[in-house]
């Protein structure tokens, strides 16, 4: 995955859910990262239809400008004739991940699973309030230093870490700072400062990736298949995402990108669909 400069250029979508209904009825969580920061926003939801995901995406433009890429799975309500108007006509390219490959989009998985497990334990005394809890959630994770960028989100975006509760009672024991600077210097500074971190975090990013590639190399032995090859396919259980099942065998139709292929499933209801090479074995 190349590394993204621009800050809100790419953006990932996924959803979350069916969570326990709320309170308020709420059973899902549409999450939306920006690659290049990692600022996200996670908005709870009645039902995740392809109209009510675009409206959300709506709103995200609204605040941060229009992407010039989102990053989905291959769900219909991110692949629906609704998402791809909306996308075509504001100039978005659409990027899809393999067929029950979700590393491929690794960011929002991530992010998922620590939502989720952040929510189940703020939640254990009424599982039904999680609704409630996802604004502090938030917070905390976008004034979170990322490992990858060695800053927080807050910081890459707006050039300074949000006042906390930390900062408000340690405020009460400092005294304030001198004289204040005028519009046009705090702009400047700003903009010096936000170009410099990030910069850095574009860096911190390249390092992360080089060796995370190190690492992946290491154990990852190279496989190429041939239009016509026979193949199975490996099929996650309902039950477990960690359970699989081979199905097939198959026949390779022809490469898609570097990693992955496009299959033919005589039969099934779609018939032609894209997997990652890791899902697949002769």
């Amino acid at each position: 995955m190349p590394i993204i400069e621009t800050p809100f250029s790419r953006v990932a979508l996924d959803v979350i859910g069916p969570l326990p209904k709320s309170h308020n009825g709420y059973q899902y969580i549409l999450v939306l990262v920006d690659y290049a920061t990692r600022f996200l926003e996670a908005v709870p939801l009645h039902s995740i239809t392809a109209p009510k995901v675009a409206e959300e995406l709506l709103k995200w433009i609204a605040w941060v400008g229009i992407p010039q890429e989102i990053l989905t799975d291959q769900g219909t309500n991110f692949m629906s004739g609704v998402m791809k108007a909306l996308c075509k006509t504001l100039g978005i390219t659409q990027l899809r991940t393999s067929v029950y490959h979700p590393q491929t989009n690794g960011l929002v998985e991530r992010l998922n699973g620590t939502i989720k497990w952040s929510l189940r334990r703020c939640a254990q005394e009424d599982p039904q309030r999680w609704d409630t809890l996802l604004t502090p959630l938030l917070f905390a994770l976008r004034d979170a230093p990322q490992e990858s960028t060695h800053y927080s989100p807050f910081q890459l975006v707006y050039g300074h870490s949000p006042r906390g509760l930390l900062q408000v009672v340690c405020e009460e024991w400092e005294r304030p700072m001198g004289l204040g600077v005028s519009a046009e210097e705090y702009h400047r500074d700003l903009q010096d400062h936000i170009q410099k971190v990030q910069r850095i975090a574009r860096h911190n990013v390249r390092e992360a990736q080089e060796r995370q590639e190190t690492h992946y190399n290491r154990r990852a032995r190279p496989r190429t298949f041939q239009p016509g090859d026979q193949v199975l396919v490996s099929i996650p259980t309902t039950s477990s995402k960690q359970l699989v099942l081979w199905q097939g065998p198959f026949t390779v139709s022809r490469q898609v990108g570097p990693v992955d292929y496009e299959v033919r499933k005589p039969g099934h209801r779609r018939e032609q669909q894209v997997y990652h090479v890791n899902r697949l074995k002769e």
